[in-house]
């Protein structure tokens, strides 16, 4: 599921970049931005579905990865465990900062 996971990363990162290239984060234009991307950007309502549900298949293959590794008992090899539990915190704070926009 690594090699799965960085695809998905790709991917979003990407997809993110497109959107940001279109995105404005201005309190009062922030909504009609995204209603620009999805409306009058060829293939932008695409680009977002993909990056939307990408962040979803992104966590979906993080939890087989790390049900993999407890099964298979990577948890004794304490330093890439450990490294592994700080990047997926990283991920889950970067992920709660794309969900705060709209």
């Amino acid at each position: 599921f690594g090699s799965l996971l960085g695809v998905c990363l790709i991917t979003q990162i990407l997809t993110g970049l497109f959107l940001a290239m279109h995105y404005t984060a201005d309190i009062y234009f922030a909504f009609s931005s995204v209603a620009h991307i999805c409306r009058d950007v060829n293939y932008g309502w695409l680009i977002r579905n993909i990056h939307t549900n990408g962040a979803s298949l992104f966590f979906i293959c993080i939890y087989m990865h790390i049900g993999r590794g407890i099964y298979h008992g990577s948890f004794m090899l304490k330093e890439t465990w450990n490294i592994g539990v700080i990047l997926f915190l990283m991920t889950m704070a970067t992920a709660f900062m794309g969900y705060v926009f709209p």
